[in-house]
């Protein structure tokens, strides 16, 4: 009873605070839930005339700007530890669910019947495997027209939370690409060309013949593209579907004490999609009046906006855990 009491006074207090503060928020950051943000912001400027304007330039770039106070609110895909949220004085709170398809334009190949285990994966974006028509790629696609082309990777040019969640899910895939390349937000890729934001990557594949990269599932959607069937970790092919992306999103093991880090890739279950990445925002410590402003318009897309997180291809948050999130808000922003 106390939570509730404690959660419906600092709403009040929101509201009150944005009655007389500025009619704008700005955040910045990450590319791979921007189509869903875009979404919301409209909705939540149509009913309220408050503006949230948000830039889709990565989350490299939106940990650097809320770190440097630039924004109000940052975005990233990357979660951050409890002693880097310590040092740069930031809050953190996830915001919605997404996954990560491996994309590809091989023409006579369609949505979902290429088979890719891994490993393989891990090996073509290490440069290891160039050909479509691969003995190893081979062995899994019986019956499918694999052209003799070569493999065009196409990879993040900035630094990136998809990145850091694509590489983290190579990095358990393979020992070869955990001895050489690791988990980070920009790597030294091996091969490939480089797209800005996951807008880039979905144009690079879309206009490319033979290419294969990495996007957000709501870019796939929107461009209509080709994605690969991959393997959960334990073996079983999944192909890229919401049941399979709510199947793995289930075992996130949200903490308030550890500011809701978690990485969700290779998850347990049969039917538990591989690459599955929560997304969050990040608030400075000190911004007490913006920070008020801004939990309003998440509180406001918690309520109202799980039907657009669906439709763009996301995954909502489930009620527990957005219950959660806002005492960490009770306790956090006075």
């Amino acid at each position: 009873m106390f939570k509730k009491l404690a959660t419906s006074a600092l709403l009040v207090a929101v509201a009150a605070t944005a009655s007389i503060a500025s009619d704008k928020i700005s955040g910045a950051g990450a590319s791979f839930p921007a189509p869903l943000y875009y979404d919301w912001a409209y909705q939540y400027g149509k009913e309220t005339k408050f503006r949230v304007n948000y830039q889709s330039i990565g989350s490299g770039g939106g940990i650097k700007q809320i770190t440097k106070r630039i924004v109000n609110f940052g975005a990233s895909d990357k979660p951050l530890t409890k002693k880097e949220l310590v040092k740069s004085k930031l809050l953190q709170f996830p915001a919605v669910i997404g996954s990560i398809v491996v994309a590809l334009n091989v023409p006579g190949i369609e949505d979902e019947k290429l088979h890719l285990k891994n490993e393989v994966v891990a090996d073509i974006f290490a440069g290891k495997i160039t050909k479509w028509n691969d003995a190893t790629i081979a062995a899994d696609n019986k019956g499918l027209n694999l052209p003799d082309e070569k493999i065009i990777v196409v990879h993040r040019s900035d630094g990136s939370g998809t990145t850091y969640n694509f590489t983290y899910y190579l990095n358990k895939s393979s020992k070869n690409w955990a001895d050489n390349y690791g988990v980070g937000k920009a790597i030294d890729w091996a091969t490939g060309i480089g797209g800005k934001g996951n807008e880039g990557v979905a144009s690079l594949v879309m206009q490319t013949p033979y290419t294969i990269g990495y996007i957000e599932n709501a870019y796939k959607e929107k461009n209509h593209l080709a994605a690969a069937t991959l393997q959960t970790a334990s073996g079983k092919w999944v192909a890229a579907t919401e049941e399979n992306f709510k199947a793995a999103a289930q075992y996130a093991n949200w903490t308030k004490e550890g500011h809701f880090y978690a990485m969700l890739a290779l998850q347990p279950g049969d039917t538990s999609y591989p690459i599955v990445a929560a997304t969050f925002i990040l608030l400075p410590t000190e911004k007490s009046d913006t920070n008020k402003q801004v939990i309003k318009f998440y509180d406001y897309a918690f309520k109202n906006g799980d039907e657009a997180a669906k439709r763009l291809g996301y995954i909502p948050l489930p009620e527990a855990t957005k219950n959660m999130i806002r005492e960490y808000w009770v306790t956090n922003i006075k």
